[in-house]
């Protein structure tokens, strides 16, 4: 049986994924810096072993920095040149199928309308720069026939376990406290881990995918007002929605600027912000309907906190 190697493979969407598969009964390799018993580390991934591997899925990468503290040089490093070095390997080697985990953000830091994979990239932060500079090299290279490659653009990935963004929403609802942000209209794509790692599943199984860049979204936005009221639902707990004027929203919002609020301007933002994803694309290429709807996808998250 031949190895699915992932790097990143102790992260979030790393463990799940592995999980997936042993259930699967598909042999996982994990490379990381720190090896584990039976992972091998990044200075060890040799011609043999990417030989004996028909898979090489691409997770690990540098998130966005939220504190702000990193350099610029450090997301490169990581998220271009480790790409680089690693995607050389692959073409160099017997190894079928290349997949890189890359994101939406490195098209686009906000969006106006639904973003497809027609959309011209411009990244603003350094985090998406790095992301796109790692893709162009890939889209680059001339992909032998007996081969495929697919760049996977996620949006927001959430799970059981992983709070990530929606760990301030669940902490006003379980709380008791009233969600303030009523006034703001919005709609957000997310991808549930268990959709990500079906399609990833998909994508390996069914050599007939052309390689191609995929977004990466549940089939329905949901607005944050909607995800509040889920997730209300999840815990049995009632919610209220306020509709606190915009103007004094932002006041607060620039005060958690300069000193601990629940609430600053970046948060504000992800949370009222319109983040439309298509996901048609990757739906038309794996011909199959997802697993989960978002709104199913939400709720076994929200329920995993408790």
């Amino acid at each position: 049986m031949k190895k699915i190697i992932i790097t990143g493979n102790k992260g979030f969407v790393g463990t799940n994924l592995s999980e997936f598969f042993k259930a699967r009964d598909k042999q996982v390799l994990g490379i990381s810096r720190k090896p584990k018993e039976n992972e091998i580390n990044y200075n060890n991934l040799n011609r043999s072993v990417l030989n004996s591997s028909k898979v090489f899925i691409h997770l690990a990468g540098k998130a966005h920095d939220l504190k702000k503290t990193s350099e610029d040089s450090e997301y490169f490093e990581v998220n271009f040149e480790l790409t680089k070095t690693l995607f050389d390997q692959f073409l160099e080697s017997n190894c079928e199928v290349f997949m890189y985990m890359s994101s939406v953000k490195a098209v686009a830091d906000q969006v106006e309308g639904v973003l497809t994979e027609d959309v011209a990239p411009n990244p603003i932060t350094v985090y998406g720069k790095s992301k796109l500079a790692a893709e162009n090299y890939i889209l680059s290279k001339e992909i032998p026939k007996n081969k495929r490659v697919y760049i996977l653009r996620p949006c927001m990935i959430h799970g059981p376990n992983n709070k990530g963004n929606l760990n301030l929403l669940y902490s006003f609802v379980s709380k008791g406290i009233p969600y303030p942000f009523g006034a703001y209209k919005n709609k957000r794509s997310f991808v549930s881990v268990e959709n990500l790692c079906f399609i990833i599943n998909v994508l390996i199984e069914n050599d007939q995918i052309k390689s191609s860049v995929y977004n990466i979204a549940d089939n329905e936005s949901l607005s944050t007002n909607e995800l509040v009221n889920a997730i209300g639902l999840a815990i049995a707990k009632p919610t209220k929605i306020l509709n606190t004027p915009k103007s004094i929203v932002h006041f607060f919002a620039k005060i958690g600027d300069v000193i601990p609020l629940p609430i600053n301007s970046e948060r504000l933002q992800k949370l009222t912000e319109n983040y439309v994803v298509s996901n048609e694309k990757i739906k038309d290429a794996i011909g199959k309907e997802l697993p989960l709807s978002a709104i199913e996808g939400i709720t076994k998250t929200i329920k995993s906190f408790r």
